[in-house]
């Protein structure tokens, strides 16, 4: 199921939605620190686990012991391609080192696209002057 990322983040649970807040609706900075908490390997929060990783969430929720639960920090990692703020750096400095590749492949691309993304924001802007 290919969703947009904005489509994903507007299907967060309520608890963590407000709709006073930029990043269509999500209450960035606690969404920013959620998926902080994931890629530093905090995985407490079952809603936003849940939320990032939609049905591969689901078989983690079996009750038994999986040795894949590095998805939890990709899924983090990924989470802050959608939305962003400088206190998750320390999080995705350490992400570079983490033992899973796929953990440290998603923190590769958060600056990357991050950055592409400014460089449209300024193109676009500067042909609208």
């Amino acid at each position: 199921m290919n969703r947009r990322p904005r489509d994903r983040v507007a299907g967060l649970p309520l608890e963590i939605l407000d709709a006073g807040t930029p990043c269509r609706g999500c209450a960035r900075p606690r969404f920013v620190d959620g998926c902080a908490r994931l890629v530093r390997g905090d995985y407490t929060d079952a809603g936003l686990i849940t939320a990032l990783g939609r049905e591969g969430a689901a078989k983690f929720f079996d009750g038994r012991e999986h040795e894949d639960t590095y998805w939890f920090r990709v899924w983090g990692a990924r989470g802050l391609l959608w939305a962003w703020d400088d206190s998750a750096t320390p999080a995705l400095l350490a992400a570079f080192g983490d033992e899973a590749w796929r953990v440290r492949e998603m923190a590769a691309k958060v600056p990357r696209v991050r950055a592409a993304a400014q460089r449209a924001v300024a193109r676009l802007t500067a042909n609208t002057a």
